[in-house]
């Protein structure tokens, strides 16, 4: 069930997410410095592919805190707007709205990416 989920996620719009998060791990990598934000980038361009069958533990350490303010400045927000425009947009029908609590979960992670990982269910 969770593959029929993902498949049909991703072809509903879960591509939307997948190419933000690829583009923005793409300019993130440009820079050296940037390139620990790129390399989350990447890791949850993996989960905005397939995100059924898939949970976000957030970190609870202080030291990612500013890493996460330059992230929410330098390309989160933008993130966050998306993921919870797409989110609003999918919970106005009652079939979209497994798809838009997904779009949720990505826009809690669009704000506090870095210390982030996820695990399989």
């Amino acid at each position: 069930m969770k593959l029929l989920a993902n498949i049909v996620w991703f072809i509903l719009g879960g591509f939307i997410s997948w190419i933000s998060w690829i583009v923005l791990g793409v300019l993130w990598s440009i820079t050296i410095i940037g390139l620990p934000i790129g390399r989350q980038c990447f890791k949850f361009a993996t989960m905005a592919a397939a995100p059924f069958g898939k949970e976000i533990e957030f970190s609870d350490r202080g030291s990612s805190l500013l890493i996460n303010l330059v992230w929410l400045v330098l390309g989160g927000f933008v993130m966050v707007i998306e993921e919870v425009s797409l989110g609003i947009i999918f919970c106005l029908t009652i079939v979209g709205i497994p798809f838009g609590l997904q779009h949720f979960k990505h826009a809690k992670l669009a704000l506090l990416p870095v210390g982030s990982r996820i695990i399989r269910t």
